[in-house]
């Protein structure tokens, strides 16, 4: 489902090639090119007491080497009530848990391979 209404003027409709669904429960990243399958990457997603939002939100931002616990890459999502992004790790080992305060974490490399490849603006839907 693409959602046009929502979505800032500046976003052309002929700009959404990429969306990025996150499945908690399978502790996953699906990337899609232009609505099929494209790559997933295995994540961390929350920890029962810092759950990762649900729902529907944008890329709001994106940071090289953040530093700290954010590893290589940080995409900040528009998630309402804490600041929550995708991001690498200095932690590869908390890869397919639920351990981290909300947001998602991959393996450096993946993180750097999506953030290449997305713009600002994509769609991320966490189920």
């Amino acid at each position: 489902m693409w959602l046009y209404a929502d979505m800032p003027k500046h976003y052309a409709a002929e700009r959404i090639v990429y969306r990025i669904i996150v499945n908690i429960a399978a502790r996953t990243l699906t990337l899609f090119k232009q609505g099929s399958w494209y790559k997933s990457f295995p994540v961390a997603v929350g920890k029962p007491s810092t759950p990762t939002p649900r729902g529907i939100f944008r890329i709001k931002n994106k940071a090289i080497n953040p530093g700290g616990p954010f590893g290589a890459r940080w995409l900040g999502l528009t998630a309402p009530g804490g600041s929550y992004g995708i991001h690498g790790t200095n932690n590869p080992s908390s890869i397919g848990k639920a351990v981290s305060n909300g947001c998602i974490r991959m393996f450096n490399t993946d993180v750097i391979e999506v953030s290449d490849l997305v713009p600002i603006g994509t769609v991320v839907e966490i189920i």
